[in-house]
């Protein structure tokens, strides 16, 4: 059995018990089983034979950032969510990073450019009542995220790079940024564990699949 493999088996169990944490609102078990299972996707980029290591050093840099943001926001209280907000901020622009030194301004950019940045205004414009003080901070959240998206359309649209890890990388930018809808709404909007059993699930599924493209792109 591969380790490839190992992880891919490991990771719905953990997932199955971070959301049975999730639902049974225990705390403890939510950050250690967050941790674990967001440990798996860096593990998971650091064992392919990276093609590009510029690309996967700024993809694993990323992967970090987000696992910080993971445990932060599995903690209660209003420190924790800025300080997980800056780490996830942060770990987009690692992925950005990683994404434009491979993908020069093309076609594909500008396509995903147009079809997203009206949705994030939607969004964001919907969540406005809701934020309170926290106005600026996801806006500038939604603004990142929003730009990691079409860094991701921009890598898509480079013929030249694996089909396989181009759509992975997409595939994956596109659930990590829907899987935040249901954390704003879980957040701002309306509590209940049907944001977490959605968006979860889409998260993990987004970082997987950027971590496997380590070895796929370059």
């Amino acid at each position: 059995m591969t380790p490839n493999t190992i992880i891919f088996l490991m990771a719905p169990l953990l997932l199955a018990a971070l959301l049975t944490s999730e639902k049974n609102g225990r705390t403890g078990y939510k950050i250690v089983f967050k941790f674990l299972l967001s440990s798996l996707f860096i593990l998971l980029a650091a064992i392919q034979t990276a093609k590009h290591p510029a690309y996967a050093g700024a993809v694993t840099i990323g992967l970090t950032l987000c696992l910080v943001g993971d445990v932060c926001l599995a903690v209660p209280g209003q420190v924790a969510f800025r300080v997980g907000l800056v780490a996830f901020l942060l770990g987009h622009v690692g992925y950005i990073a990683a994404f434009m030194m491979l993908a020069p301004p093309g076609k594909a950019m500008w396509i995903t450019a147009v079809l997203t940045i009206p949705a994030s205004t939607f969004v964001y414009a919907r969540l406005l009542p809701f934020l309170d003080g926290m106005r600026h901070a996801v806006m500038g959240y939604v603004v990142v995220i929003t730009l990691m998206v079409i860094a991701a359309g921009a890598l898509f649209g480079v013929s030249g790079l694996s089909f396989t890890g181009r759509l992975l990388v997409l595939n994956g930018a596109l659930a990590f940024y829907i899987s935040d809808l249901f954390v704003a709404r879980q957040r701002f909007v309306h509590q209940t564990f049907y944001n977490r059993l959605i968006g979860l699930p889409l998260y993990y599924l987004g970082q997987f699949q950027i971590a496997y493209t380590t070895g796929l792109i370059g």
